[in-house]
C-alpha cells in the first residue's frame, strides 16, 4: 500500500531533495514550506506520517506536532534536527513524536525510520478498523426482525446496554442468546473491554473451576504453568456464561461469591484478584423451577436476573422469517463469492410454514445449504431442504384441531406439490405422476396456489 508523506521545512532546496527520495522510495510525498500550511495541508489530505524539520522560522517542529496530535493523534511525527537541538527533539518525542533524525542523515537511514513509523501506524489503524468492524457485527443492526415481540425485545436491550446490571436471558435454543449478549456488551459503556463467552455445559464440573477463576503453577497434578481464567480475561468486559442452569452447585457458590465481592482467588491460590465484570448468563432451562427443585441456587438466581430478557422462539415471530432469511442470504453469499437474488415467494412461504425448533440456528444452516446446492441467483423450494416439507399428520401437528379446516386442507395440499416438484426437479410431469394426478390437474392447482417453478439444470 502506498503511504503519504507530508514532507515540512522551510528551506527550498533540501525540500526538493527530499520529495524526490521520497518519491523513489513509493512515498506520495505532499510539501509545505511552513507549519501552518502543514496544518492546512493535513485539514484537507489523508496524510500518512508528517515529516518535519524541528527549527523552522514561523512555526516551530514542536508546535506543528501538537497540532498535529490535536487533528490527527495517530498519524505519526517524525522530526529532523541538527546536533545543537537535539535536546528539543527528545522533550518531542515526550510529547508525542515517533522518533526523530539528525542531520546530516543518510537516505537509507531515513527510509529506516519512516518505515518503522508507517509499520506501527498501518497496525494501529488495522486494530482500529477490526474494533469498528467488530462492533458493527455484534451491534443492533445483526438482531433482524420487526414483528411487536421482537421490537419489545430490542427496546429491552436498549434500556439495559448503559446500565452495569447482570442480565439474564432465557429461551429455546438457538434464538440468538449470544448474540444478544454481544449487542449488549458492545453497545454498553464497556465497548472497549473485552467479551468473553464460556459455555458452562461444554466444561466438565473438574474443569469448570479452573477454566473460570484460573489457577497457579502447582495446584493440582499437571498443573505446569500458570493459567489465567475467564473472570479475569473479562476485566473491565463483560463475561457470558451461557447454558448456566447446567453449572453444578458447587460452583455456583464461587460465582455468587465473586458477584458480591468483585474478587476471587485462582485454584491454588491465596491472594485475591479484584475484577470489574458484568455478567450476561444465559438458558434455556426454568431456572425458577430449578431454584424450587433445589438445583440452582435462589440467592445466584437472584443476582443473576436482575434485568432478564426473554428472547421469543422463531414460530412466535413469523414475520420475521422472510428478513432473517435474507440477511442470512446475503451473509453466506458474500462469504461463498455467489450471487444472490433473494428468495421466490414459494420458498418464503415454505419457510414460513415450517416450526423451526432449532430457531435462528436451524433458519441460518438451512439458508447456507441453500445457497450451497442453488443453481439459480434466487433461492427456490427445490433448493430448501427436505425436512421442511416433512410435518407430522393429524390434529397433534399443531397442538390441537386447525382453527380453519379448508385452510389446513390448503396448506397440506400445497405442502405437497412443492415436496412433488422438489423431488422432480422442477419437472411438472414428473411431479404430477409422484401425486398420482395429471398433468392438467397439477398445473391448475400450482396456478391456484401461486408456485414458482424452476427447473433444475441437469
Amino acid at each position: 500500500m502506498s503511504h503519504t508523506i507530508l514532507l515540512v521545512d522551510d528551506e527550498p532546496k533540501l525540500r526538493d531533495v527530499l520529495t524526490v527520495a521520497l518519491n523513489d522510495m513509493g512515498y506520495r510525498t505532499l510539501s509545505a514550506r511552513s507549519g501552518h500550511e502543514a496544518i492546512d495541508v493535513l485539514q484537507h489530505e489523508d496524510i500518512d506520517l508528517v515529516l518535519t524539520d524541528l527549527r523552522m522560522s514561523e512555526m516551530g517542529g514542536r508546535e506543528l506536532l501538537r497540532e498535529s496530535k490535536r487533528l490527527k493523534p495517530a498519524v505519526p511525527v517524525v522530526l529532523m534536527t541538527a546536533y545543537s537541538s537535539v535536546k528539543d527533539a527528545v522533550q518531542a518525542i515526550k510529547e508525542g513524536a515517533f522518533d526523530y533524525i539528525g542531520k546530516p542523515f543518510e537516505m537509507d537511514e531515513l527510509g529506516a525510520t519512516l518505515g518503522n513509523a508507517l509499520r506501527l501506524y498501518d497496525a494501529i489503524r488495522d486494530n482500529q478498523r477490526l474494533r469498528q468492524a467488530l462492533e458493527q457485527e455484534n451491534s443492533f443492526d445483526t438482531l433482524v426482525g420487526n414483528s411487536p415481540t421482537f421490537r419489545e425485545v430490542i427496546r429491552t436491550i436498549a434500556e439495559v446496554c448503559e446500565s452495569r446490571a447482570n442480565v439474564l436471558l432465557t429461551g429455546e435454543s438457538g434464538t440468538g442468546k449470544e448474540m444478544v449478549a454481544r449487542a449488549i456488551h458492545y453497545g454498553s459503556s464497556r465497548r472497549a473491554g473485552p467479551f468473553v463467552a464460556l459455555n458452562c455445559a461444554a466444561i466438565p464440573e473438574g474443569l469448570l473451576e479452573t477454566e473460570l477463576f484460573g489457577h497457579v503453577k502447582g495446584a493440582f497434578t499437571g498443573a505446569i504453568a500458570n493459567r489465567v481464567g475467564r473472570f479475569a480475561q473479562a476485566d473491565n468486559g463483560t463475561l457470558f456464561l451461557d447454558e448456566i442452569g447446567d453449572m453444578p452447585m458447587s460452583v455456583q457458590a464461587k460465582i455468587l461469591r465473586v458477584l458480591q465481592e468483585r474478587a476471587f482467588e485462582p485454584v491454588g491460590s491465596t491472594q485475591r484478584r479484584t475484577v470489574d465484570v458484568r455478567i450476561i448468563a444465559a438458558t434455556n432451562k426454568d431456572l425458577l423451577e430449578a431454584v424450587r427443585q433445589k438445583a440452582f441456587r435462589d440467592d445466584l438466581y437472584y443476582r443473576l436476573n436482575v434485568f432478564p430478557i426473554r428472547l421469543p422462539p422463531l414460530r412466535q415471530r413469523i414475520e420475521d422469517i422472510p428478513l432473517l432469511a435474507d440477511h442470512f442470504g446475503r451473509q453466506v453469499a458474500a462469504e461463498m463469492g455467489k450471487r444472490f437474488a433473494g428468495f421466490s415467494e414459494a420458498a418464503l412461504q415454505a419457510m414460513t410454514a415450517y416450526a423451526w425448533p432449532g430457531n435462528i440456528r436451524e433458519l441460518q444452516n438451512c439458508v447456507e445449504r441453500a445457497i450451497i446446492v442453488a443453481r439459480q441467483d434466487r433461492i427456490d423450494v427445490v433448493d430448501l431442504p427436505h425436512y421442511l416439507f416433512e410435518r407430522p399428520s393429524g390434529p397433534e401437528a399443531n397442538g390441537g384441531l386447525p382453527a380453519k379446516l379448508d385452510a389446513e386442507i390448503e396448506r397440506v395440499e400445497r405442502d405437497y406439490l412443492i415436496e412433488a416438484l422438489r423431488r422432480a426437479g422442477g419437472v411438472q410431469v414428473k411431479a404430477a405422476e409422484l401425486l398420482g394426478i395429471s398433468e392438467r390437474s397439477f398445473w391448475h392447482r400450482v396456478k391456484k396456489y401461486g408456485i414458482n417453478i424452476v427447473k433444475q439444470a441437469g
